[in-house]
């Protein structure tokens, strides 16, 4: 199967359509498929459902398919660098589902295993609980999450070879290989596409069989908030 892809707009070909669920990787700026979201503003795609651990910053990553009014709802961890995404949240325009950062992986990643939902103590008693089918383990109380399964995954990784088999680097592995296993379709971003057998298989964090399409791009790779010393 030819999975390379010469730009992110001909990778997400055929693959978009309004009202779609996207699982997207990346934990703030970092490690964030900024070509594919690029490409999926471009393509005007909307009423998107999102679930990814926040929506970027107001001009970069997810925050620019709030600018174009393109997401309907955020299924996220912490939304607290985005201006934009307060603003339509408070007026209505954004429907949010929060959910603990563990918790959201965990639903990625049952997804992709194909495990229809799971029991967890995390967010018993608070508003993250209401609604949902409690029950008892060993007279301790958990809630019932149930798995994400995306119509489209967006990814970012370090390197790829052409069957899509992806190593991602240090903190920028965060959600994106959850998120990768949860689609019905993942199209990967690298930064170099690599020679098949150029991999160490037992450095591979996440096999090809789980990504379909694949491009290598070019990354901005943005600092959300610089910190320095001092001189």
């Amino acid at each position: 199967m030819k999975k390379i892809y010469p730009s992110a707009a001909e990778a997400l070909d055929g693959l978009l359509f309004d009202g779609m669920t996207i699982a997207a990787g990346g934990f703030g700026l970092c490690g964030i498929p900024e070509n594919l979201i690029a490409a999926i503003r471009d393509a005007g795609t909307k009423d998107l459902i999102v679930a990814s651990n926040n929506a970027g910053v107001d001009d970069f990553g997810l925050g620019l398919l709030l600018q174009t009014r393109q997401i309907r709802k955020m299924i996220s961890s912490y939304v607290g660098e985005n201006d934009l995404f307060m603003q339509q949240y408070l007026s209505g325009e954004l429907e949010i589902e929060f959910n603990p950062q563990g918790t959201l992986a965990e639903r990625m990643r049952a997804g992709g295993a194909g495990i229809p939902g799971f029991y967890t103590k995390t967010g018993v008693g608070t508003v993250i609980a209401e609604g949902k089918e409690h029950k008892e383990f060993d007279g301790e109380t958990y809630i019932l999450e149930r798995a994400i399964v995306a119509d489209l995954s967006i990814i970012k990784a370090w390197k790829g070879d052409d069957t899509g088999n992806l190593v991602f680097r240090k903190t920028a592995r965060n959600f994106n290989p959850p998120a990768g296993m949860c689609g019905k379709v993942c199209v990967a971003e690298v930064e170099e596409i690599v020679p098949r057998g150029s991999l160490d298989p037992d450095c591979i964090h996440l096999p090809g069989i789980y990504v379909h399409r694949l491009i290598e791009g070019q990354h901005e790779k943005r600092i959300e908030q610089r910190t320095i010393r001092a001189a």
